[in-house]
């Protein structure tokens, strides 16, 4: 078995494949020059040497992956060869579950799973409702009231309500929500950070105190039994495996807390403020999916999922999915040498003609159609795919779901300005202010 991130490669006997193809430097320099982002230097990459190719931004290839097979390989299959070293957000979430690696992760992700099934979904689904319900109090008042309200923010602040329920059993009040928008800062701020662990630590050192003391008083208050008017919550999961578990310090506790709290509010924010901006482009396919049944019919509801699916196709929560080699491998034919680092990206892999054909194009026809979507699993991964696809993909889907449920029967937003483009850190976020009204 391949030993886990941060050891040391272990080449095993050579497998027989052919190299990667390389991007010509000269082309890696003038996207240098050009001052243009990741992204575009891995669309030239996928554009130039299709689904398997490489790049050098350093002394050594990193190989890009989109091809849905090779995606699959990597991901699912053969996870042992292809391991997480880090992750770009450990300075906030520290040793939580996604930052975690061999049996640690192994122990912390077997405590959560539970609570992310079918069944353990249930329990939520009344925390959900009343944070959507909440929401939509507010947006009928801007709509009686005509004032101009920021959507992403309202996103924000929907899925920051719906997690917090989720993790402490208490609605989010104002004081909490203030302070936890040190959150989204820190999130922001990681792309610019100092390479240096304590220089980047020391730039956001404010943002990250206000985080902990909220941290710190959620978790004194669930010790003292305070589980809160919908129930006990993730959090008093996290207290009573630590009566049992001594590596769950209170330092592991708050990481898992604030993994969380990332993780589950970040990327549906996200989402849903891409899916209303793409809603305004195409208002048509918000009267297709309340056309498609009655309120609560099992048509509107896949009407409405279709809508989260294919804008989660267009902008995936997770865009870029980083990789290490541990072992040799054969990859979709090529030779990828221990101690390779490999890049998946979701946001090229779905953006494939030949797999979306006109994949620009905003279609959730795609999700509700026979056929309308590629059957392969690796050909559709906004969440990833294999073991270490994201735990909170029903609970992401269902929020989003209800949510809409709640609002686009009676509101469209009519935005004032919309961002010119999209920003790419830990999620694609839109890259300015979202302003809008609701017609009364």
């Amino acid at each position: 078995m391949a030993t886990e991130a941060g050891s040391a490669p272990r080449p095993q006997a050579a497998r027989t494949g052919r190299p990667v193809p390389e991007l010509d430097p000269a082309l890696v320099e003038r996207w240098r020059s050009d001052g243009a982002g990741l992204v575009d230097l891995l669309a030239l990459v996928r554009e130039r040497l299709g689904g398997v190719g490489a790049f050098r931004l350093g002394p050594g290839p990193t190989v890009l992956v989109t091809d849905p097979r090779a995606v699959q390989h990597v991901l699912a299959l053969h996870p042992d060869r292809y391991v997480k070293r880090s992750h770009r957000a450990r300075l906030l979430i520290g040793d939580g579950v996604l930052a975690a690696t061999g049996a640690a992760w192994k122990s912390q992700r077997r405590l959560l799973q539970s609570q992310f099934t079918g069944t353990g979904m249930r329990r939520y689904e009344q925390r959900i409702t009343g944070a959507a319900r909440v929401a939509a109090g507010r947006w009928a008042a801007y709509a009686r009231t005509g004032r101009t309200f920021d959507v992403g923010l309202e996103m924000r602040r929907f899925a920051l309500d719906t997690i917090w329920r989720s993790l402490t059993g208490h609605p989010l009040d104002e004081g909490t929500e203030r302070e936890l928008h040190a959150v989204a800062a820190v999130v922001a701020a990681l792309p610019t950070l100092p390479a240096d662990a304590a220089d980047a630590r020391e730039a956001v050192a404010d943002d990250l105190a206000r985080i902990d003391a909220v941290v710190h008083l959620a978790i004194e208050a669930a010790r003292g039994g305070a589980a809160g008017p919908d129930g006990p919550g993730l959090l008093h999961l996290l207290l009573d495996a630590a009566a049992e578990r001594p590596e769950y310090t209170d330092r592991l506790i708050r990481d898992e807390l604030v993994t969380l709290l990332v993780a589950g509010h970040e990327t549906t924010a996200t989402t849903l403020t891409w899916l209303f901006l793409l809603l305004d482009r195409h208002p048509g396919a918000r009267d297709d999916a309340l056309a498609a049944g009655a309120p609560g019919s099992a048509e509107r509801r896949r009407a409405v999922q279709a809508l989260v699916h294919e804008t989660l196709r267009l902008y995936p929560s997770a865009w870029i999915l980083p990789r290490y080699a541990v072992e040799d491998d054969v990859l979709a034919g090529h030779a990828v040498e221990a101690g390779s680092d490999v890049v998946v990206c979701p946001y090229l892999t779905h953006r494939d003609a030949g797999l979306w054909p006109d994949p620009e194009r905003f279609d959730p026809g795609r999700f509700t159609a026979p056929d309308g979507r590629p059957a392969h699993p690796g050909a559709y991964l906004p969440f990833g795919i294999g073991p270490r696809a994201c735990l909170g993909l029903r609970f992401a889907l269902r929020e989003s779901t209800v949510l809409l449920e709640h609002l686009l029967p009676a509101h469209a937003p009519v935005f004032h300005s919309v961002p010119s483009g999209a920003a790419y850190s830990i999620t694609v976020r839109p890259d300015g202010p979202t302003p809008a009204t609701l017609a009364p």
